[in-house]
């Protein structure tokens, strides 16, 4: 089937969730934004979509350190970065388009629906150059810039090491000082994803790593910008780096994706620049890291998408039983409730998870391009307090709904031909790359929730409930309705616990509290879609009604969950599990 991303859909979600309206201009039209969405869709589905399923039974290779892409990848990243998606937010100084964000998280929901595995190399170059805006010095801006916005040069994130994955406290790469500025870089970083490739002549690797008699811990790590090589003055590239990629890995998934294992200075020392201050690199890959986070949450929307629009399109066409008795002939699956549930559950929830992503986003770029200070204040809250949430809800969701797309593909869904079982494949690692879910919930309880003695968490409950006032359905609300109480005394229970030195039960129930909120915070992003006005309200109020009773109606019990408390201290967890 054609991948054809849902552009009405994703409109309508930009507007009612991520405020695009107040965006608009003489500049930034409604009807520039559409086009730029339905480009964005012609190009994956006649230049990406494609190449998606040969990249999965054809992966990159590596041979003496040289990493070479699946067929047809790099011509496509170059039709892609030369048609200038690769600039569409980057500041107009470093040659970007400068649009809204949530223009791009738009279009990059669209390269993810049509190939995850190609959809992440882009998302770490934009990471890498929010960092060097943030951070770098005027010098490394101007040289590394505006090849990365172009898309001439890729960058990448090195964090994780063998005996250092989550807790990155035990970070041993290390980093000395040279007579010139410089620094020299020794050490061996994995999990790496596009960290060695055929697309751009140069990959700009930003690495964590840890000077001589720094203090001990994550306050102890630098952040260094390694080039795979070293660029001359006038921009031209020099010589090699003493770095290689040693290793590819074998994954379940993301096949297209080449996952490298990287060393750092085998031949006497990786040229570095130091980014930021020393010891405050963590700070500064921050900067990297939240904006990947949520980059990872529309990769779940992104394959949630795709998965929903496969299993649709084989449950209209496998006919199997009848689902009405008085017609002979096989009925197309389509017809059976139980089917409808599972597609429509899918839909529901990618839309519900949609919504959050926008949401998010739209907070971000208020955060960064609000005139008024106490404005972008308030955005930048609202966006940490999102960011957990839209990361883990959205991911998961990419992995529930792409299995139930393998179940509505029944026994064919588990052969690899129909395609279902890729999207599944692929979806699982979005939940663990970026922080894992377990840690995000960790994040929301321990430090979100908290933000100034919870009057962040209380004025976005204080917006839900003036969503719910202006829905005159209060019979299809209900349970929406009770949700949001549920989520405000839960973060009262959570907040009280947090006080009280109970952390051991708040961190127990930080991963059923995430699902709860977001379920609470989809479900109103749904009915604030429904609310407005169009051709498609009928059926949005119809997905939204099917949230509220199927979804949000399940929110009771997580509730009752986190305000019963653990049922296990962690010696008695500790003991169960022996």
């Amino acid at each position: 089937m054609t991948c054809a991303a849902p552009v009405a859909d994703i409109l309508a979600t930009l507007r009612a969730s991520g405020e695009l309206d107040s965006l608009l201009d003489d500049t930034l039209t409604l009807d520039l934004v559409e086009t730029i969405l339905t480009e964005a869709t012609r190009f994956a589905a006649e230049a990406i979509a494609p190449l998606n399923a040969i990249a999965d039974r054809n992966g990159p290779h590596l041979a003496e350190g040289v990493v070479t892409t699946s067929p047809g990848w790099k011509a496509l990243y170059t039709d892609w970065r030369t048609s200038g998606w690769n600039a569409l937010s980057a500041p107009e100084a470093w040659g970007g388009q400068e649009l809204p964000g949530i223009v791009q998280a738009a279009c990059r929901e669209i390269w993810n629906s049509a190939s995850m595995s190609f959809g992440i190399g882009p998302t770490l170059t934009e990471g890498a150059i929010e960092a060097l805006i943030s951070h770098a010095p005027e010098a490394l801006q101007r040289l590394y810039l505006p090849r990365l916005v172009s898309g001439e040069w890729m960058g990448t994130m090195n964090l994780t090491e063998p005996q250092s994955g989550s807790d990155l406290s035990g970070i041993r790469t290390r980093a000395e000082a040279a007579d010139d500025g410089t620094y020299r870089i020794f050490g061996q970083k994995i999990f790496i994803t596009y960290g060695e490739h055929d697309l751009t002549e140069n990959i700009v690797h930003l690495v964590l790593a840890r000077l001589p008699g720094a203090p001990e811990g994550t306050r102890g790590i630098s952040l260094f910008l390694v080039p795979k090589f070293l660029v001359n003055p006038d921009s031209s590239l020099g010589e090699r780096n003493d770095l290689v990629c040693v290793g590819l890995e074998h994954k379940l998934g993301l096949h297209g994706s080449p996952t490298c294992t990287m060393a750092f200075g085998e031949a006497g020392g990786a040229i570095g620049y130091l980014i930021g201050e020393e010891n405050r690199g963590l700070n500064c890959m921050f900067t990297m890291m939240n904006n990947t986070r949520l980059a990872v949450g529309i990769q779940g929307v992104g394959v949630a998408e795709r998965a929903y629009q496969k299993a649709r399109a084989f449950a209209a066409e496998r006919r199997q039983g009848r689902a009405d008795p008085a017609v002979k002939e096989p009925s197309p699956i389509l017809a059976h409730p139980d089917v409808q549930r599972m597609l429509l559950t899918m839909k529901a929830q990618t839309a519900a998870a949609r919504g959050i992503c926008y949401r998010a986003a739209a907070a971000i770029d208020r955060s960064e391009h609000a005139e008024d200070e106490a404005e972008r204040r308030r955005a930048l809250a609202i966006a940490s307090l999102l960011t957990p949430i839209a990361k883990s809800f959205a991911t998961d969701t990419g992995v529930e709904v792409a299995s139930l797309g393998v179940q509505v593909h029944g026994g064919m869904g588990y052969i690899e031909e129909t395609g279902a079982a890729q999207y599944y494949r692929d979806a699982r690692i979005a939940p663990i790359y970026e922080g894992t879910n377990g840690i995000q919930a960790i994040d929301l309880v321990t430090r979100k929730i908290g933000q100034e003695d919870g009057g962040v968490i209380a004025a976005l409950i204080a917006e839900m409930e003036t969503v719910l006032a202006a829905s005159t359905r209060e019979a299809d609300n209900r349970h929406l309705r009770a949700a949001v109480e549920i989520l405000r005394a839960t973060s009262r229970h959570l907040l009280d616990g947090m006080a009280g030195g109970r952390r051991d039960e708040v961190l127990a129930s930080a991963t059923p509290y995430l699902r709860l909120f977001a379920l609470t915070l989809g479900g109103i992003e749904l009915l604030k879609l429904a609310n407005a006005a169009g051709d498609a309200a009928p059926a949005r109020r119809l997905l939204s009604r099917f949230f509220n009773a199927t979804l949000a109606s399940t929110i009771p019990g997580l509730g009752q969950s986190i305000l019963n408390g653990a049922p296990l201290n962690p010696a008695e967890a500790d003991s169960a599990l022996s």
